[in-house]
């Protein structure tokens, strides 16, 4: 069987390339929009099981990864930010704060039809930010395609006091430990 990313994010293809798996990518078109009174959990575990359910005709006889994330502070999902106003308003807001992030992931198997799915959760803890620091981050990282406005792997890391859950990984958008877990499942273990 084949393995499918169903995503272009080069964040999530960075990451499954720790594995060493030969994988393809297939880029998914699914409506986004969350439910009326959605949960964010349920949210991302949805929204990643359609972006592997949107590839999968095109894949039937693979593995296909699908995965969704999104962010609450203060119990407001964050977006990705645009542009340097509103990143720096989400990193004033999120100054000494905690920000949860959700990560869904799903593994579908197109032969025979089986789903796995789960929603990890990580914290990253913020230090106290003034704004002389969210602006000197802003404009050397510009990090306007990431929910919160920020980037973990690079300076971002900077902005932070501590990081709390399981796998870092999730994080930056692709849970890697309960990937394995499920690849493991479908027989096909990275190692």
């Amino acid at each position: 069987m084949k393995l499918v990313l169903a995503s272009t994010s080069p964040f999530r293809k960075a990451l499954l390339d720790k594995l060493h798996l030969d994988y393809e990518t297939d880029s998914p078109d699914i409506d986004e929009t969350p439910l009326a009174n959605e949960a964010i959990e349920a949210m991302v575990v949805r929204l990643a099981e359609g972006k592997a359910r949107a590839v999968a005709s095109k894949h039937p006889d693979a593995l296909i990864i699908g995965s969704d994330q999104s962010a609450v502070l203060d119990g407001q999902v964050l977006t990705k930010p645009g542009g340097y106003e509103t990143a720096f308003q989400q990193l004033k807001n999120a100054s000494g704060k905690r920000i949860v992030f959700q990560t869904g992931l799903c593994l579908l198997n197109t032969r025979t039809h089986h789903i796995q799915s789960t929603c990890v959760p990580y914290t990253v803890v913020f230090k106290p930010l003034n704004d002389e620091i969210i602006d000197h981050y802003l404009r050397k990282e510009e990090p306007y395609n990431c929910a919160g406005s920020f980037k973990s792997e690079a300076l971002g890391i900077a902005l932070f006091e501590k990081f709390e859950g399981e796998d870092p990984n999730a994080l930056i958008g692709l849970p890697l430990i309960k990937l394995v877990e499920m690849l493991n499942k479908e027989g096909m273990p990275p190692l």
